[in-house]
């Protein structure tokens, strides 16, 4: 984090500080994205082992060559690269996610996308590898998946089964595309968190695309949302607090602080933190240890509701989807929530909501994509008016002295998705059980980056 992960806790203020040091005036806004990607061997289908040589350590030791990225280790283990502010990390199902740099524009977040692809593809075309634009594991389960080497997941795997029914299939069977935004101030950042959290159902869908899991129809447009739902009900959800008068900085660092650890990091050793809330560490210690700085930046990033906030505003709730309409999440959300009028027309579709029609909601978005229904209202019809908001907001935004100042056009694959009226998940359950008639190799050619 920096000098002051060793800071010692001294008081409840200094968690507020810290993610108030997050904050940025407007001209300094960036988007980071995240996205995941599952691995299998082309030819068996099989998943991906970390050890060997067609092993995620060695595609992660190939890519640090071919591209002048930075090793990570954990003991003799590689679980990471990074480079120029961005990261490639390990998963615990084999996942391999890129944590892009923060970039100022979309363009250049689709040129680091593109050229990851690229890179990815080098490295695991001649291994015989292939990775999937998917929510989720179109083909296995969570037994069949090997373990990675990294001792977080091994904790997470302990605790995590205690609070719910899927947390393991959340862990090795996922994946998902994410983008990371900045606020100015509280008040700011208020008005983006609840209107992230309002409307993220509604992006959820546009993006629902995990419909076939085990190597059947899941019964799900989004099997990954599901599966999120019944992950921890400690650290998931909609967070009904955000959409209260009093909710701000303090508020948020109240519910963290009573969320239960998963762990704590001492001279690089992960230390199990056996269920003892944040709250309960600042007032007694684990084992001798007291919380610091470094701890608490760390336990931010171990909260999963669909929007979280750390020094930045993070939006989770979708899954990963073909090129095209990766580059089209963060466009979404920096037309939403970096203009003001495209941010209030958003707020004004959902303000009205209650928490149990949100979730009701959240729920059948789940099961059905577009075709579900929010608080009465059909999702696919929200959707369009959404996307009208995001393409104003980014007219309005526009970079003067760029090459190309026009985002909007990142926006067109969400339109054709919406003028066909089916999430990518709906698609391809219809390609499935018509004209692929089940195949296996058919849905990997079609899925594959």
């Amino acid at each position: 984090m920096s000098e002051a992960s060793n800071t010692l806790i001294e008081s409840q203020d200094q968690l507020t500080d810290f993610i108030r040091s997050g904050e940025k005036p407007p001209e300094d806004w960036k988007v980071g994205t995240e996205h995941e990607k599952i691995g299998l061997l082309a030819e068996s289908h099989a998943p991906l082992p970390y050890e060997g040589e067609r092993g995620i350590a060695s595609i992660l030791e190939a890519m640090a060559r071919e591209d002048g990225w930075d090793r990570i280790h954990e003991g003799p283990n590689l679980i990471a690269l990074v480079k120029d502010g961005a990261s490639i990390t390990l998963e615990p199902g084999g996942q391999l996610e890129l944590s892009g740099a923060p970039l100022r524009t979309i363009h250049e977040t689709c040129s680091e996308f593109h050229d990851h692809l690229e890179l990815v593809r080098n490295v695991s075309g001649p291994r015989g590898v292939v990775w999937l634009s998917l929510g989720i594991n179109p083909l296995h389960d969570v037994a069949d998946i090997p373990r990675m080497p990294k001792a977080r997941y091994r904790i997470m795997r302990e605790y995590l089964p205690t609070r719910a029914e899927l947390p393991l299939h959340m862990m090795h069977l996922t994946a998902t595309v994410q983008a990371n935004l900045d606020f100015s101030d509280e008040e700011d950042m208020v008005r983006k968190l609840r209107t992230a959290l309002g409307v993220s159902p509604i992006v959820s869908a546009i993006f629902a695309n995990s419909s076939i899991a085990g190597g059947k129809a899941s019964g799900f447009a989004s099997r990954r949302v599901h599966i999120w739902r019944h992950t921890d009900p400690d650290r998931c959800g909609l967070l009904p607090f955000v959409f209260q008068e009093d909710f701000g900085y303090e508020r948020y660092v109240e519910w963290a602080l009573d969320v239960p650890l998963f762990f704590i990091v001492r001279e690089g050793r992960y230390l199990s933190a056996s269920g003892t809330t944040f709250r309960e560490f600042m007032e007694r210690g684990i084992d001798g240890h007291r919380a610091t700085l470094g701890d608490w930046d760390l336990h931010l990033t171990t909260l999963f509701p669909e929007v979280r906030l750390k020094r930045v505003i993070e939006v989770r709730g979708t899954d990963a989807v073909p090129a095209g309409l990766i580059c089209a999440l963060p466009a979404l959300w920096k037309g939403l929530l970096y203009d003001a009028e495209a941010r209030a027309g958003a707020w004004d579709l959902v303000q009205s909501h209650t928490a149990p029609e949100r979730m009701a909601g959240l729920e059948d978005v789940a099961r059905r994509g577009l075709a579900a229904e929010l608080a009465g209202r059909p999702v696919l019809e929200l959707a369009r008016e959404l996307i009208d908001l995001a393409s104003g907001g980014l007219s309005r935004i526009r970079h003067a002295g760029r090459r190309d100042p026009d985002e909007r056009g990142y926006l067109d694959p969400i339109r054709s998705q919406l003028e066909r009226g089916r999430s990518p998940g709906e698609e391809i359950l219809e390609r499935w059980e018509g004209a692929w008639g089940r195949s296996v190799p058919r849905l990997i050619e079609y899925a594959r980056y």
